[in-house]
């Protein structure tokens, strides 16, 4: 081969090498275009809150430090270290720095997945997938520490199932990748979780002779891995949060991410699980027993509760790759396509996304939602003078921000299925009685709520009660006479 010939080649690069990189690029600009739409959560402000108090404290807490109700009961801040990344990009960049750590985070779920894909598939049907992928997980993608964490799920699964599917040992290099994930966010259960029935798989594949053998590797890398993920402040008491938060049980039905999916009207996820059972009915696709079953585990989480559905679309995919991959014949990517591109375009792209986020810190509506954020209702009393707050759910992380201690905030967990459900029927006057006790048990003072509460009406009739401000975002009541005591 010639001096020219070998440049040439040098030239023609796998368009599989540059794929995920350029995917996740069109991702972080794509989400940091619609960067208020990562800002629609109350949770962000609770987040960013906390990590400052965080650093303002140079310690954890231990104890509920917000919330006028539940102040000092013993709480554990499992998010810690999303909460110190988002509030350091809040004070070095505002909201468009927290936007653009959701998006990255984001882009580099999908980037990887793209990766993981273009391994056993052709880029068409990849890429197909990948943006299946980010239409289902778009409803929650948020600025919230599960963000950071979804990057780290998609490299954790993807290490396990190319380890069984290649007939390996566990990957034990990855193990460090749980201690992060077990400082980011709750999820770590999950990741813990799923080493089960993935060394089933692996048992399912061995060889007879060798299952003794393999199931030791895979029990002794799950007992290190449970170990790796009690590296944290709080040590083992980290993995019972997820459990805590499922023992709330119907209060989770409050909040519209833990509600099941809702086919009351066509949507982008009956869409695509249509389309995808109408693909797998048309070619006739048959998947081996086990990765039926884990398939549809992930179907199962993703209809159960609707935030569960970027678990089916981020890591279902990687479940099916090579079974796809063995009966289409395309394993290894065996047919990537060839294309020239210049050795610059990864530095220009890099450019072209700092310029981008430049942009958009100019924008003035790169602000959270005005639905969460009520300004001007807060500026009409004064807390030192009113008293303690009865305030809407969704206000709660607003009140953390500006530092107005709530009476409930997002952190259920934190509060208990009595207490969040008893706030809930109150504000709904489900329990007229209760509401009033409430009222006199806490000294509430004022009353942040929105319009549409149905406890607003009875406030506006009650006489120790005054409207003293009111918008289509929330309604202030300021009590005129001191509450009752006991």
């Amino acid at each position: 081969m010639t001096d020219q010939s070998i440049r040439q080649a040098s030239r023609v690069v796998d368009m599989t090498t540059h794929l995920p990189w350029l995917v996740a690029a069109g991702v972080y600009l794509l989400l940091l275009v619609l960067g208020p739409r990562l800002l629609a959560d109350p949770d962000t402000y609770s987040h960013i809150a906390l990590g400052r108090w965080i650093m303002e404290h140079q310690a954890l807490p231990d104890g509920d430090p917000f919330s006028h109700t539940m102040r000092g009961a013993h709480w554990v801040a499992f998010e810690w270290l999303s909460q110190l990344v988002y509030a350091n990009a809040y004070a070095l960049g505002g909201w468009v720095a927290v936007v653009a750590v959701a998006a990255v985070a984001a882009a580099a779920a999908l980037g990887q997945l793209t990766r993981f894909l273009l391994r056993e598939w052709q880029p068409a049907p990849a890429l197909i997938v990948v943006l299946a992928a980010f239409v289902l997980t778009a409803p929650h993608t948020l600025a919230r520490p599960h963000m950071l964490a979804l990057p780290l799920m998609v490299a954790w699964v993807a290490a396990l199932l190319r380890a069984v599917d290649n007939r390996r040992a566990p990957p034990w290099r990855m193990l460090p990748l749980l201690v992060l994930w077990a400082n980011l966010h709750g999820s770590i259960t999950f990741g813990l979780a799923i080493i089960g029935p993935i060394a089933i798989d692996a048992l399912w594949n061995a060889p007879r002779a060798e299952r003794m053998r393999v199931a030791k590797q895979w029990v002794l890398f799950g007992v290190a891995a449970l170990a790796a993920a009690c590296v944290n402040p709080y040590g083992p008491e980290i993995l019972l949060v997820t459990l805590r938060t499922i023992a709330l049980g119907d209060v989770l039905l409050i909040v519209t991410e833990w509600r099941s999916q809702d086919f009351s009207k066509p949507g982008a996820y009956e869409m695509i699980m249509l389309a995808g059972f109408g693909f797998a009915l048309y070619r006739g696709i048959k998947l081996p027993p086990l990765r039926i079953l884990w398939v549809f585990g992930l179907l199962h989480l993703s209809l159960s509760q609707s935030r569960h559905a970027d678990l089916f679309g981020l890591l279902a995919p990687l479940f099916l790759a090579r079974p796809l991959a063995h009966q289409f014949g395309t394993v290894a990517g065996r047919i990537a396509a060839q294309t020239r591109i210049a050795g610059w375009l990864p530095a220009a792209t890099g450019l072209l996304l700092i310029a981008v986020t430049g942009v958009a810190a100019a924008r003035h509506d790169m602000t959270p939602a005005t639905n969460i954020s009520p300004v001007n209702a807060v500026k009409s009393f004064d807390v030192a003078k009113s008293g303690p707050v009865l305030n809407e759910y969704s206000f709660g992380g607003y009140l953390d921000f500006v530092g107005i201690p709530p009476f409930i905030d997002g952190r259920a967990e934190a509060y208990g299925a009595v207490f969040t459900m008893r706030h809930d029927r109150a504000l709904n006057l489900q329990n007229l009685p209760d509401f009033l006790a409430l009222l006199d048990e806490y000294k509430i003072g004022v009353t942040l709520l929105m319009p549409n509460t149905p406890a607003v009406g009875l406030l506006d009739r009650l006489p120790d009660w005054q409207r003293v401000y009111s918008d289509n975002i929330a309604v202030v009541h300021v009590r005129r006479t001191s509450p009752r005591k006991d």
